[in-house]
């Protein structure tokens, strides 16, 4: 009798659940995000070994065998959770500690059905509930077909196509039961993890957002922590110990300065009699875009006042160059690289200027880039916020080009090469110089 009244207790308690059932103690913080972690959408961000797998299986096992969703949906027979990341693997370490924390436990090995491993690892319940483990790799191609009561998005902070994977997958994955939507990451600079925490705090009616510290957990050794503590820089130790975030020092192009820039902009616009304007192309390669982009270089910040991107033959591509040429006026700059004198013989009408990334030894690319930085970081640039729908119905932005934009893996961002090459026309007006960390380019 006295387990049974605990029992009906636990419905409503994940805390009692786990110390009763699944014979685990949660820490204070694992406790708190599990009694708190109840709105639409949640996000927990931590540091490293702080035990959110550990708190997601036991969230999952308790959702699970209660069936835990809206009354009105009580009703469906069918109960679906599942804990989603970047790879199989990375999935399978929350199924693995559910798979753990069942093991031993007679009062809840009773309620599972089976335990599965192909084609994707699964728990099935006695009462019908299915708990999954799946991938959300080619933008979550193995989550369609399928609706869940709950979703967990496991280090969501390293899923390279979050935007899409969350609001063109996931979401509908979850519409026909208003299902819960949990993401929990160790920090990754400040990327769409960052700016999802920051909507959700906005609004606690619906998101709720927690922090983990790794010292919060009592079961982590203490002369580890101590160790890094002392070996990490204060950065690394922000983001992989206190959970927060932080600048990735690998990002040229810091969010701060990005958020300026886009705060600055006065918008697209045409042409305005008296202002001097250039131009920056970045030609396609195979898969890539041609973009061009244009700016108002009359005034500080230099305003981005033309764009486009797209993908076409070579004969389109001159005319655009020409286009632009001609109802604005002023310097243009094209990527020569792998083409030189074929490209500017053809726009040689236009006085076209050419930059070829190879010079110098490699180095032309890495002085390109370092004026794009500092020009960001003197706050002489601004552009408004520009997306496009792609073909496969993701969207891309300037500004996510802009955050992905790293010394070592730049080879596909045509937008932000051609914002370099027009501030390159610019660059003897960049005043008060700063020094920047050293960078090395890898072409």
């Amino acid at each position: 009798m006295v387990k049974r009244a605990v029992w009906r207790k636990c419905i409503f308690d994940p805390v009692l659940f786990a110390r009763e059932f699944l014979e685990t103690e949660p820490h204070p913080g694992q406790i708190r995000w599990l009694k708190n972690s109840i709105k639409s959408e949640n996000a927990l961000h931590t540091g490293n070994r702080w035990g959110k797998s550990l708190v997601q299986a036991i969230k999952i096992l308790h959702r699970c065998i209660f069936k835990i969703r809206k009354l009105k949906y009580n009703t469906a027979l069918k109960y679906e959770a599942v804990n989603a990341s970047i790879t199989q693997d990375q999935a399978n370490i929350v199924f693995d500690k559910a798979t753990r924390l069942i093991k031993g436990k007679k009062g809840i090995e009773l309620l599972i059905k089976d335990i599965k491993f192909t084609p994707f690892p699964h728990i099935i319940f006695g009462n019908g509930s299915v708990f999954w483990a799946r991938s959300t790799q080619r933008r979550g191609e193995y989550l369609l077909g399928h609706d869940f009561d709950y979703f967990n998005f496991d280090e969501v902070a390293f899923e390279p196509h979050p935007d899409y994977v969350v609001n063109q997958v996931i979401q509908m994955r979850l519409a026909d039961r208003a299902g819960i939507l949990d993401y929990t990451s160790t920090p990754k600079g400040k990327n769409w993890f960052y700016r999802k925490c920051q909507n959700l705090m906005k609004n606690p009616e619906t998101g709720y957002v927690q922090k983990g510290d790794s010292r919060e957990n009592p079961f982590i050794s203490g002369e580890y922590l101590q160790r890094k503590l002392k070996n990490l820089s204060s950065q690394k130790i922000a983001q992989n110990i206190s959970g927060e975030f932080v600048d990735d020092p690998d990002q040229v192009i810091l969010e701060k300065y990005i958020s300026f820039a886009t705060s600055a902009s006065t918008g697209l616009s045409s042409p305005i009699q008296g202002h001097r304007y250039c131009h920056g192309w970045d030609l396609a390669r195979k898969r890539t875009f041609t973009v061009g982009i244009t700016l108002d270089i009359t005034n500080k910040p230099y305003q981005v006042v033309a764009f486009e991107r797209f993908q076409r033959e070579w004969k389109d591509v001159f005319v655009a160059i020409r286009r632009r040429k001609n109802e604005y006026g002023g310097e243009v700059l094209i990527d020569s690289t792998g083409l030189g004198d074929v490209v500017l013989s053809e726009l040689q009408d236009i006085k076209a200027q050419g930059f070829n990334f190879g010079e110098r030894g490699g180095k032309a690319k890495s002085e390109l880039i370092a004026n794009l930085q500092q020009a960001h970081a003197l706050c002489n640039i601004a552009y408004p916020y520009i997306d496009q729908k792609e073909e496969n119905g993701d969207i891309w932005t300037l500004q996510d080009e802009l955050r992905n934009f790293y010394w070592d893996s730049n080879q596909d961002c045509d937008a932000v090469m051609a914002l370099a090459l027009a501030l390159w026309l610019v660059r003897g007006n960049i005043s008060q110089p700063i020094v920047l960390s050293p960078k090395v380019d890898k072409i």
